[in-house]
């Protein structure tokens, strides 16, 4: 696959119903260990230590089965293309039913919703803080529809939630938000960006709507207790919690497997109809949008699969960030280093870093010095252990952004570069 190919798409479409046969799905065995954390430039690094120190090889035993996308390799452009997957979870979707005869259930994101509950720690009161703010997403084309979830950006209607879940709406579907107060009303789409799953849809003439407030995601500590909201199974309104897992895990979902990301893995209870909502700290402030879960079967009937204490969401850091592009633009553009991978969804985590095919001639990468054969296994304090890792790692920066490249050149010693990423 070059890196102008379209992918075939290998994420089930969990707003419709679909049947499945017995080779539709496979699974990979993968290491329960973490295996890495990055630190933003502008944040301070969580504090968790993940199991795997840097340059340790993964242990093989214990192990976890997750639910895989079928197999892919491929070469790609870092920040830009397609790369082999690791880390990844089943996109959880919506929460799909039929539609005939039923009814259905710079813009300064970051400013501080209206007078709240008293916080005082615990999830009574973060649950109570951000309910406010959750929305119930409806979407129904050619006679089926799901419901997701999302959350209330500002005053003027923009509304935070993942691609795939309005995706289906399509250019003759629509899309109805269900508000905290019972209000409902119908949404256009202002903005997509497939590569990190999110969108932003507005809604017109509703008034009294109360704004998130975003926490910083590279703040997060393992261990920390979290809040996850939303309509999982289309129950609207239910909250479940759990704690942080790993603040930084490089995973792949999507609507059509494209979106790559730092997830915040979580052990609260996320299910389909969970897509889209958000996940918040104590405070009721949102630290990542939920997203994808790991399964180990499609479900006891065959349909969707259920929520096993491993949920994933996209960090805040950038989902605040993409949700203010779409919102002033209409599109948000991904960073890139200007170099070709390969990889397949069987490579595991590895000691020695992930290799550069082509440097692209004029790129960041190669303005900054760096080869083809040079195998980079940091970006900034992230240790990138895997493609998707490393493009992962690339994306949760802004275009333009200036990261610390660590690499090993011909078997050498450690070096690092400061590479100015570009725009994918």
């Amino acid at each position: 696959m070059n890196a102008n190919e379209q992918p075939e798409n290998h994420t089930p479409d969990f707003r419709q119903p679909q049947a499945q046969g017995p080779n539709e799905e496979q699974t990979v065995i993968l290491p329960s260990g973490q295996y890495g954390g990055y630190t933003a430039s502008d944040f301070p690094a969580p504090s968790g230590v993940p199991p795997l120190t840097p340059n340790q090889a993964p242990n093989p035993a214990p192990t976890t089965v997750l639910q895989r996308p079928k197999r892919r390799t491929g070469a790609l452009i870092a920040g830009a293309a397609i790369a082999a997957v690791l880390g990844a979870g089943a996109g959880i979707g919506s929460y799909a039913f039929l539609a005939d005869g039923q009814n259905a259930s710079p813009l300064n994101v970051t400013s501080a919703a209206p007078p709240s509950p008293t916080l005082n720690g615990t999830v009574a009161a973060a649950a109570t803080k951000i309910e406010p703010s959750l929305v119930t997403i409806a979407v129904q084309s050619n006679g089926s529809g799901a419901i997701g979830s999302g959350m209330v950006l500002d005053k003027d209607g923009n509304i935070l939630t993942n691609n795939h879940v309005v995706a289906g709406a399509g250019d003759q579907g629509t899309i109805a938000v269900t508000f905290h107060n019972g209000t409902t009303a119908t949404a256009k789409v202002v903005g997509t960006s497939e590569s990190n799953d999110l969108a932003v849809i507005k809604v017109d003439g509703v008034s009294d709507l109360n704004p998130v407030t975003f926490a910083k995601s590279g703040e997060l500590q393992v261990g920390q207790t979290v809040v996850a909201a939303g309509a999982p199974l289309g129950l609207s309104e239910s909250v479940t919690s759990g704690i942080v897992s790993n603040t930084a895990r490089p995973v792949r979902s999507g609507d059509n497997n494209d979106a790559v990301y730092l997830a915040v893995q979580t052990d609260a209870a996320i299910n389909p109809g969970n897509s889209g909502g958000p996940l918040v700290d104590l405070n009721g402030a949102v630290v990542g949008i939920n997203s994808s879960i790991a399964s180990t079967s499609s479900g006891a009937d065959g349909g969707q699969p259920g929520n096993i204490g491993i949920g994933f969401a996209i960090p805040s850091d950038v989902a605040a960030r993409v949700a203010n592009d779409l919102i002033t633009t209409g599109k948000s553009s991904n960073a890139q280093l200007g170099v070709q991978l390969s990889g397949s969804d069987s490579e595991l985590p590895t000691s020695t870093g992930v290799a550069l095919g082509q440097v692209v001639s004029g790129g960041p990468a190669d303005k900054a010095g760096l080869r083809a054969g040079d195998t980079v296994t940091k970006i900034n304090s992230f240790d990138t252990t895997t493609t998707d890792g490393l493009i992962a790692a690339t994306r949760f920066y802004a275009p333009g952004s200036t990261v610390k490249v660590t690499f090993v050149r011909d078997g050498g010693a450690p070096q690092i570069l400061d590479v100015t990423l570009g725009t994918a």
